[in-house]
């Protein structure tokens, strides 16, 4: 009986004893914490890896539909631009190109591979007619991206988890509203100027660059870099502006375009009409020469645009009432004004009718061609909105500026439907 009390004391003693609870504890309850600090930190991954993957596909999307709508390309074509988008987007971004020292997926290749990233994108193009001979386009594009999980992490058993992004895109071949568009551009000497992009068709040019050394004439050619004139690059941008519009009117039925130029006084222009074909042979014949007045050529497309016999030509056209456009564009600073040197009244002039065509609604693209400051401040006073101005400091930023004009007022720009 004696011995049973002991051990039974010595029980009850070892049961109170705390000593040891703490490193018990511990022991047990450690692998949750660090798990749980692996999933606050993979979940943070997670959420930044889906938003770079969610512009991914955007990205990859957008391209793919715009390619449909402005280039005519085939639905194969369209789904590998908007793959090697994708591709291009993924590995250029760290955390997504470099997942971990020898991760792979179940086929053995590193997550940031091109086959990998083929494997895991899924493309789809749906099309459909539209008004006459046009199309719309949408373009789905799918993406799963294993995110290897941290060591603190794997200790719940789980190596990776799949985040997935999805984007829709939509673009339409020809616009469904009608328009109306005057060209007001600068023909000024200095549009006789060089800009600073190289032709590519002929690169160099060659001159006599002969010369007398004493009484022994010496002779020789010489040869240069053959930079695109201004003139010579307006002319390509209007061009590409104009087959943008024709591309969405092949039939003349909702389109009208009116062209006119100016330098120090305006030129006589070319009235709106039907198609492209009577503004597009105006600008084509274009020379630089003159100073600058841009307010009377300005205010001839105003008032062309603001007529009540240009809703009338629509209306008995196509039904519609037009959204009506002036593009306004010059490499200089108004230095003229009725023929005389004056500079202010010229600006003061134009501003007074861009207010004008603010007001009915006349929306304003300018586009500052290598242009001095002040010309830039009256283009930006005239331009409807920050993103209807352009600075363009070469060729191809004229041209892209012309072109974005075309797909933004014919309603050819793809959007994101998803």
């Amino acid at each position: 009986m004696g011995r049973t009390s002991n051990m039974l004391r010595k029980s009850g003693s070892l049961l109170r004893d705390r000593a040891g609870n703490f490193g018990m504890m511990t022991a047990i309850v450690l692998p949750v914490l660090l798990a749980a600090g692996g999933v606050a930190i993979d979940m943070a991954n997670m959420v930044m890896t889906k938003n770079k993957l969610q512009d991914a596909t955007d990205a990859a999307a957008l391209a793919a539909a715009s390619a449909l709508a402005s280039q005519g390309v085939s639905h194969n074509e369209a789904k590998r631009i908007a793959l090697n988008f994708l591709k291009a987007q993924v590995t250029s971004t760290q955390s997504l190109d470099d997942p971990g020292e020898g991760d792979a997926d179940a086929s053995g290749e590193a997550p940031g591979d091109d086959d990998a990233i083929a494997n895991a994108t899924s493309v789809e193009i749906t099309e459909a007619p539209t008004v006459g001979t046009g199309k719309s386009f949408k373009v789905a594009v799918a993406f799963d991206y294993p995110v290897p999980l941290n060591p603190m992490t794997r200790l719940l058993g789980k190596e990776s988890v799949t985040v997935s992004s999805a984007s829709e895109a939509e673009s339409s071949t020809q616009s469904k509203n009608a328009l109306s568009m005057y060209l007001v551009l600068d023909r000024s000497g200095s549009m006789g100027e060089n800009t600073s992009t190289v032709n590519s068709t002929s690169p160099t040019y060659t001159y006599d660059c002969s010369y007398y050394s004493g009484w022994t004439y010496v002779p020789k050619t010489c040869t240069a870099t053959n930079y695109v004139r201004k003139i010579a690059a307006l002319k390509q941008a209007t061009a590409d502006l104009l087959t943008q519009l024709n591309t969405s009117d092949p039939t003349a039925q909702l389109v009208r375009l009116g062209a006119v130029s100016y330098n120090d006084r305006m030129q006589t222009q070319s009235d709106l009409a039907w198609g492209q074909t009577a503004a597009l042979a105006y600008v084509s014949a274009l020379t630089a020469t003159g100073g600058t007045d841009s307010s009377q050529a300005f205010k001839l497309a105003y008032t062309k645009l603001a007529a009540n016999t240009e809703d009338t030509a629509h209306k008995n056209k196509n039904g519609q009432v037009p959204t009506k456009y002036i593009v306004f564009m010059t490499d200089g600073d108004n230095n003229y004004y009725n023929n005389r040197s004056n500079s202010t009244s010229a600006d003061v002039e134009t501003k007074k009718y861009c207010d004008k065509a603010r007001t009915d609604k006349i929306e304003v693209f300018s586009v500052a061609f290598m242009a001095p400051t002040r010309g830039q401040a009256l283009l930006k006073y005239c331009a409807t909105s920050d993103k209807h101005y352009f600075p363009a400091e070469n060729a191809s930023e004229l041209t892209a500026a012309f072109k974005y004009i075309g797909e933004k007022a014919s309603e050819l720009t793809s959007r994101l439907s998803r």
